[in-house]
């Protein structure tokens, strides 16, 4: 099954041993130290023989968990990357494609992708920012999925309502680098005598404020909820940040010329599924007379196409529409006197990315 985290034995014969563990014999287990990378089983690890099988594969991080992770896997399946993921395994291999998926955090994936040890990822614009690694990267293709505001928080009710007054004052944050770097100017342009302290919070920021622990905070916000619950409020936004597919600027010398290839495979696939999921493909009659106006209507991603019909003044069009409007998109052409309207849906395609 695509992308699903089946037993290993479904993957390829290369991976089949991986699957099969006898008790050690009396010799193995005397051979406490021999470190031949064999499990404790006396057979090689699953582990070892993925990294012997990473050999002439492309690498692909993939966020691991977290809020990105599932929508990630959504698009694996969508661009018919098959893969299986034994339990407890950070890697697993493409089976129809030379290709290794590697799971990491998503924090991490930034500089794994800068150093070239991988030659694809995947994760937020947020994180490649706290990174330092942007230079070193380049964004390939937004993803459409993990939009949020990276923002200066602070209580509704408090006292400082401006990142200028809380310069000099406590920040909570998971993003200590973008927040030094903004309150570092903002006190030097306040002339404050007493520096922003900026303190590393892991998780649950949002309740630093209420148990006393800052004056405010710098946290990722998606639809405000939570930040609401805790009472507080976004005074100034640092950037907007969402999901990109990402690849060194310098490729590593592991991507062959014979691998190269598939960056721009994987970079199409995944483009497809996503203009897939926005679109929908629309098709109906239209007098000739009132083509123009209909054309307004549904312009197409590049041009919509026009075929006539056997019965003299009318044409065919049909044309691609995004999802979201497709209802009032065809209330405005019934408007318009088209007839036929049809409305199919896309499981997949190509874009020209």
């Amino acid at each position: 099954m695509s992308g699903a985290q089946t037993p290993l034995g479904a993957a390829e014969s290369d991976m089949n041993s991986s699957n099969i563990s006898f008790p050690p014999s009396a010799e193995q287990a005397s051979a406490g130290n021999d470190r031949r990378s064999k499990s404790s089983f006396g057979y090689e690890s699953a582990m070892s023989l993925l990294v012997d099988s990473l050999k002439d594969r492309l690498l692909f991080a993939i966020p691991k968990k977290g809020r990105l992770y599932e929508k990630t896997v959504e698009l694996l399946v969508g661009a018919d990357i098959k893969y299986n993921r034994a339990h407890r395994l950070d890697v697993a291999l493409v089976k129809n494609h030379p290709i290794a998926l590697v799971f990491l955090p998503a924090a991490d994936i930034p500089r794994f992708v800068a150093l070239g040890s991988v030659s694809l990822g995947i994760t937020g614009q947020d994180v490649i920012a706290e990174s330092k690694q942007g230079p070193l990267i380049q964004e390939i293709l937004p993803l459409g999925f993990g939009k949020c505001k990276l923002q200066v928080q602070v209580p509704v009710t408090g006292p400082m309502q401006t990142i200028e007054q809380l310069s000099g004052n406590r920040i909570a944050t998971s993003f200590e680098t973008l927040a030094a770097a903004l309150f570092k100017d903002v006190d030097a342009q306040t002339q404050s005598e007493k520096k922003t302290s900026v303190e590393y919070l892991g998780g649950s920021v949002e309740a630093a404020c209420a148990l006393g622990m800052a004056d405010g905070i710098v946290d990722l916000v998606e639809s405000g909820d939570t930040m609401r619950a805790a009472g507080l409020h976004a005074i100034h936004t640092l950037m907007d940040s969402e999901a990109v597919l990402i690849a060194p600027r310098t490729p590593h010398a592991s991507l062959t010329p014979e691998l190269a290839p598939l960056v721009n495979l994987v970079k199409s696939r995944i483009a497809g599924v996503i203009a897939a999921k926005k679109y929908v493909y629309m098709s109906y009659n239209v007098p000739r007379n009132r083509l123009d106006h209909a054309l307004k209507i549904t312009p197409g991603r590049r041009a919509p196409t026009v075929s006539p019909l056997d019965e003299d003044g009318w044409v065919a069009v049909s044309s691609m529409v995004q999802r979201k409007t497709m209802a009032a998109t065809m209330d405005e052409l019934e408007k318009t006197g088209a007839e036929d309207i049809l409305v199919l849906p896309l499981d997949n395609c190509r874009v020209g990315v």
